[in-house]
């Protein structure tokens, strides 16, 4: 049974910083690619950042490149997002997730099987 918690969400201003953390039980974590995802209100889940199996890959969405930087600690079963200038459109439950390999384009929420709960990041001006 694979589970994904989040944690480390909260308020903060903007230009602030928060790190989010994943902590993955269940599964093999260092098989599989794994990635951020967040929702905000009225919107569709949106694709963040993605990091390879090994760590030695990562993509960005253009709207966090420069400011969201994420790793993994295939030792820990663990991934993290450290974000950084923090703006209000950030605001957001951010996800994170497990790559079912095959199911799709790494942007696309259906290419990933197993999903965290999320926690609630929101960025005040």
């Amino acid at each position: 049974q694979v589970q994904l918690v989040e944690s480390g969400g909260g308020l903060v201003q903007a230009g602030g910083s928060l790190r989010l953390s994943c902590a993955a039980s269940g599964g093999t974590f260092s098989s599989y690619a794994m990635a951020w995802f967040r929702q905000a209100p009225g919107k569709e889940r949106e694709f963040v950042a993605r990091m390879s199996a090994s760590g030695g890959r990562t993509y960005y969405a253009d709207s966090v490149k420069g400011r969201f930087t994420i790793s993994r600690d295939n030792g820990k079963n663990m991934m993290y997002l450290q974000m950084n200038n923090l703006k209000p459109e950030d605001t957001a439950v951010y996800y994170c997730a497990r790559d079912a390999p095959g199911s799709g384009y790494y942007t696309n929420p259906r290419a990933y099987g197993y999903w965290g709960q999320g926690t609630q990041v929101t960025v005040s001006s």
